[in-house]
This record gives structure tokens, C-alpha cells and sequence, in this order.
């Protein structure tokens, strides 16, 4: 589809309570090379009270159940994670099982599983094909499993693909002899980018040029005639992409059919999306695009009190109700889907709210069945 619009993005406002606010532009996904790096960030010291239990059984309540202090891992200043770390630091604070949070700038999600694992966060937000390669030993941890368990899951990670309207690009198998940027080197763009491209039949020797770019230079060489297509994953929208739209005549390229099947097949963490047709807040597309998504999740330790585990879950779906919710990535997330597609074990506490919602489904379920057979019995007599 040719696609040319004078789109603006509303950047998204936080109020005084949060920290520093941004655009979904999917930094998360991209700092994700700094981490697997090595470079250090902004981190508390290990000298603050967790959540964990005092007597060392993962999972169980204290007799005390003090209030807590949470260290929460999120991502660059600059990506999504860090402000929503920033609106969920009050919603966790107003509990009484809670004395603060502290919200921390960190790499992103290896390093939040790994600052987790090593007892300095107690809770982060992390993409689920990281979580899934941490809970099984794959990998970055290789070997070493990760004891890791989720709260509840959150917005999707979406794999964008755009290419120049001219390219002739409408498929992923017309990326063969293309000019394709697919994301810095071991970042979360270029992980996808190599599997889509895999669940293709292709590799990146079937491309004519190969470059390793973040977003906003792949957008500059796409204005610039200098690249074909380009390699996006993040919340919807991408205000690069959306950027991009203003300058450039281009086209979505679906992620679907054969293509689809077999990604899903191969990583289980990715889920099927659809960037739907007339949605002015999603690219006012002409028509929807079928793509796939990876979860981002918000989990704890193992060890986290399940009192403190089942209030912050709790907590995090009452605000997810509310008309409080300040992140654009959150205000399209539906929360019926926060326990579905989890890759890591249900924190104990977590499942315990999430079977009182089935509970009270169920008794809703069974009210309105009496009503509907009382109703029957007063029209037959």
C-alpha cells in the first residue's frame, strides 16, 4: 500500500509524579545491544530492603509482612520501560505492603534479569524471548537459568517492517537483493530481523547490503534513497517511523502466511498482531498489516513475599482499569490479556489474584444464568 501523511505524533506528557517521559519509539528493544555488551547503568546499591522473604523459602509470606522496598529495573531514559517504571512507582507506593520504589535506568532486559538474579532489582520489565532464553538456560545464559517468575504481561514489541514504496518490496521474500537495515548488532530489532528472515528461507547473504542501523539512521538512509527497507520493533507507534511517513512514500511488509507459522513454531514467545486499518494513533494504514509481536513482561524474584507479589498485581490491574493510565504503550493494552502468552512461571502470588478474577467471572457468569432462569420461569407461568 502507498502510504504519504502528514501524521504528527503527540508526544506523550507524564505528569509530576513520573520520571522523564517518552515516545513508544521502541529504544527498549535497541538498547538491548549495550547490554549484551557490557555497559553499566544507573543502579542502586544492594544496601536497601527487598522483597524477598527473611527465612530464605522463595515465595512464602513472612509472619512480620513489613512493608517492602522495591528497586525497579527498566531501560533507557530515552526507550518506553523507564516510564512506565516511573507511572507504576506510585501505584505501587500508595499499597501498605510498600514502603518505596526506587526506579532505575538499566540496559534493558538481559540486564534486568541478571541484576534480578543477582538480588539488586526485585522487580523489572523485560522482553519475553529474553525471559524465555533466561528461564530456560539458552543463549546469553547458557547453562544458567534464570529464577525468574512473572507478574503479568504487558504491550507488545512489534516487528514494523517499512520499506520505500519504489523498492517494489511487498513480501518478506522480496528482501532478497535488497538493501535492508535490520537493527544494531545484537539488539532486539536485529534478533527478530534474523529470524523473520529465516522463517523465510533467506539469510542475510541473500541480501545485497546488510546494514546494522538503529532507527534513526535507518530512516535517513531510507529518505535518502541509500536503503530499501528497515527493520522495526516496538510499540506502535514508531515515532520514526511515523517520522519517516512525512518525507517518504512507503509500504508495511506483512509478517504472515508460511512466514508466520514457522516463526511461531520455532520461538514460541512470538504471537501473532495486526496493525489495523484507520487507526489515526496506529498510521491511519489503509488497510490492516498482519505482523508478529513479542511481549514485554514485567517480572520478580522467585523469592518475592506471595502477599506483596499478588498486591502489586493486583494494583497494576486496577491502574490498567482506571483513567489514570499516562503511557501511550499502556492505553493499548488490554488487561483481560495480562496473563496470557506468559513465558516464565506465574509468581504464586499473581496466580492467586488472577484465579480470583476467574472465581468472580465465574460467579458472575452463574448470577446472570439464575436471572436468565427466572426470567424463563415468569414468561411460562
Amino acid at each position: 500500500m502507498m502510504l504519504r501523511t502528514g501524521m504528527l505524533v503527540a508526544a506523550l506528557g507524564l505528569s509530576g509524579a513520573l520520571l522523564a517521559g517518552c515516545g513508544d519509539d521502541g529504544s527498549d528493544a535497541e538498547t538491548e545491544e549495550a547490554t549484551q555488551n557490557g555497559e553499566s547503568s544507573s543502579q542502586a546499591s544492594e544496601g536497601q530492603t527487598s522483597a524477598g522473604d527473611t527465612n530464605g523459602e522463595g515465595g512464602q509470606q513472612t509472619a512480620s509482612a513489613e512493608p517492602v522496598s522495591l528497586i525497579f529495573g527498566t531501560g533507557g531514559t530515552g526507550g518506553t520501560y523507564y516510564p512506565i517504571g516511573g507511572a507504576l512507582k506510585g501505584v505501587f507506593e500508595a499499597s501498605d505492603l510498600v514502603d518505596d520504589v526506587q526506579v532505575v535506568s538499566t540496559g534493558a532486559s538481559v540486564q534486568n534479569i541478571n541484576n534480578i538474579t543477582d538480588g539488586l532489582n526485585q522487580i523489572a520489565i523485560v522482553m519475553s524471548d529474553v525471559a524465555y532464553d533466561a528461564v530456560n538456560g539458552e543463549n546469553q545464559f547458557d547453562g544458567q537459568p534464570a529464577d525468574i517468575q512473572a507478574l503479568a504481561g504487558l504491550y507488545p514489541n512489534v516487528v514494523q517492517i517499512v520499506a520505500t514504496e519504489d523498492s517494489g518490496i511487498e513480501s518478506i521474500a522480496d528482501l532478497e537483493g535488497k538493501r535492508v537495515g535490520v537493527g544494531k548488532v545484537g539488539s532486539g530489532v536485529e534478533q527478530s530481523a534474523a529470524k523473520v528472515i529465516e522463517s523465510a528461507d533467506l539469510s542475510y547473504d541473500d541480501l545485497a547490503q546488510v546494514s546494522h542501523t538503529g532507527y534513526a539512521d535507518s530512516v535517513t538512509s531510507m529518505s535518502n534513497g541509500n536503503l530499501d527497507a528497515a527493520f522495526f520493533t516496538s510499540g506502535v507507534p514508531n515515532s520514526s517511523i511515523t517520522g519517516l511517513m512525512q518525507s517518504t512514500d512507503i509500504t508495511f511488509v506483512p509478517v504472515s502466511g508460511d512466514v508466520a507459522d514457522k516463526l511461531l513454531e520455532a520461538y514460541p514467545y512470538y504471537e501473532t498482531y495486526t496493525l489495523p486499518a484507520g487507526a489515526p494513533e496506529r498510521y491511519d494504514l489503509g488497510e490492516e498489516v498482519d505482523t508478529v509481536a513479542i511481549r514485554n513482561m514485567l517480572i520478580v524474584s522467585g523469592d518475592m513475599r506471595d502477599d506483596v507479589a499478588e498486591e502489586l498485581t493486583q494494583r497494576f490491574h486496577d491502574y490498567l482499569n482506571s483513567e489514570n493510565v499516562s503511557v501511550g504503550a499502556l492505553k493499548q493494552f488490554d488487561p483481560d490479556t495480562m496473563n496470557q502468552n506468559l513465558v516464565a512461571p506465574v509468581h504464586p502470588g499473581a496466580q492467586a489474584f488472577y484465579d480470583s478474577l476467574s472465581s468472580e467471572d465465574g460467579d458472575a457468569d452463574d448470577t446472570s444464568d439464575e436471572a436468565s432462569s427466572e426470567d424463563a420461569d415468569d414468561a411460562q407461568s
